[in-house]
């Protein structure tokens, strides 16, 4: 056991990252020679790429379209596998009390977002670009996480919070919020990323480590007592779960979605976002 070699992972401490943490603590990668030491993220995807750039994490779960724009813009680190294949489903959420009822009554207004380059950030601007909105015209509120982003709302420091929505829902079940829409990412939501020292140091253990955790996600897929478990350890409700599941699909074999990074970066730069310099030999650097 002395002989393992520690990594420090982190990801959002949801539903997602049931077959990381079933993974760890059945030991599953002591067999490999790993000691995976996990932290929640519940700041999300800004907050991993900040511990990824101080090297608090080796390690990250984080969302495709903010990875790749860090990455893009010089984050040292490389995407090892697509972890979750099928898209984020993003609840649109507004103060319960308030009188906004469509997404219409959002333009002009705030967005509380958990940091600059999250998810919670990008999607506004994708779901105001499909709503024809002028994108240099969007504001917003820096709130940390989803109680930040509830604590916006109630205050009126923001006028809608975006943020993944069976996470949100039993939010919305004690009127702390209320949601009116949602953005589905026109692609997979999730991915694996590792610091480049981390990647160069160990290729053959991170192969074998995403080879378990897809082997767990199939397992977690599969199980008819899934809904059961993830209920009680994400504080989720069976429907809801069981709706969760059948729209979500992790990446079970490892596949590799070429196509739809360049779906991704080509958003980025309709949305101005990243440059277009940036993205000269984008495979290179992502991968």
């Amino acid at each position: 056991m002395d002989n393992l070699i520690g990594l420090k992972v982190g990801g959002v401490p949801e539903h997602f990252n049931l077959p990381w943490r079933l993974a760890i603590e059945e030991g599953s990668f002591n067999n490999i020679g790993l000691r995976m030491h996990w932290s929640d993220m519940s700041g999300g995807t800004g907050q991993m790429i900040r511990g990824l750039e101080t090297g608090s994490l080796d390690i990250a779960i984080l969302l495709t379209e903010g990875i790749t724009k860090a990455i893009l813009e010089g984050l040292d680190c490389k995407i090892i596998q697509v972890y979750v294949k099928t898209p984020l489903r993003w609840g649109i959420h507004v103060p319960y009390n308030s009188d906004i009822q469509k997404m219409d009554d959002l333009k002009d207004q705030t967005f509380a977002i958990s940091r600059f380059g999250s998810g919670s950030h990008l999607m506004s601007y994708v779901k105001a670009d499909q709503e024809g909105w002028d994108t240099s015209k969007l504001k917003f509120n820096v709130i940390g996480d989803i109680y930040g982003g509830l604590w916006a709302l109630e205050h009126n420091e923001a006028q809608a919070f975006l943020w993944e929505k069976y996470t949100t829902f039993p939010f919305t079940e004690q009127k702390k919020c209320r949601y009116i829409d949602e953005v589905v990412t026109p692609w997979p939501c999730f991915v694996i990323a590792v610091r480049k020292e981390i990647y160069d140091q160990y290729p053959k253990k991170l192969k074998q480590m995403c080879d378990i955790v897809n082997a767990k996600a199939l397992e977690v897929k599969n199980d008819e007592n899934s809904s059961f478990v993830i209920g009680w350890r994400y504080n989720l409700r069976k429907d809801q779960v069981q709706k969760w599941l059948y729209e979500t699909d992790w990446n079970y074999t490892a596949e590799s979605f070429p196509v739809e990074f360049e779906n991704t970066i080509n958003y980025l730069k309709k949305l101005n976002l990243i440059s277009e310099e940036n993205t000269e030999n984008w495979e290179q650097k992502l991968f």
